[in-house]
């Protein structure tokens, strides 16, 4: 199988033969990014695991432009970020269901020995290497904390 770079190029051309205005640019502000990580001071060539890191820190980018844009009244503005959410997430392993995620999250409290929300960073410590990838940071955090909260007393 062609590594995430080839698929991102070929996925490129394609959406320039097909005149696909939003996925064209999304590709190519991927592309920057992924070179712009690269060129970085004692930065390498970036494997498919660094350009999902780089993917996840766009699509976090966009929720937080999403949330500026609706409280600033500008939907349409909106649309267009969460429509290239949906550009990004193609190039991510498949994301966890919340029940999928909640039994990770319980695994790694059993694993961990949590006793309650103090426990927390532990717990984390233990899921991030785990669903890198697989499911957003702030997704990961809140059922962290939603599990933690039914331990403690």
């Amino acid at each position: 199988m062609a590594t995430l770079k080839e698929r991102i190029d070929a996925d490129l051309k394609d959406a320039m033969r097909s005149k696909n205005e939003l996925t064209l640019s999304v590709l190519r502000m991927l592309k920057s990014a992924v070179k712009y990580k690269e060129v970085e001071p004692g930065a390498s060539a970036l494997d498919d695991a660094g350009i999902q890191t780089v993917i996840t820190g766009l699509i976090k980018q966009r929720r937080d432009s999403i949330d500026q844009f609706k409280s600033g009244g500008r939907p349409e503005l909106a649309e267009k970020e969460e429509a290239e959410i949906t550009v990004l997430q193609n190039y991510l392993p498949k994301q966890l269901s919340a029940d999928e995620l909640t039994a990770e999250v319980q695994a790694a409290i059993a694993e961990v020995g949590a006793k309650g929300p103090k426990d927390m960073g532990a717990v984390m410590k233990n899921l991030n290497p785990k669903l890198q990838g697989k499911a957003e940071g702030r997704a990961i955090s809140e059922a962290v904390k939603a599990q933690l909260a039914k331990l403690s007393p």
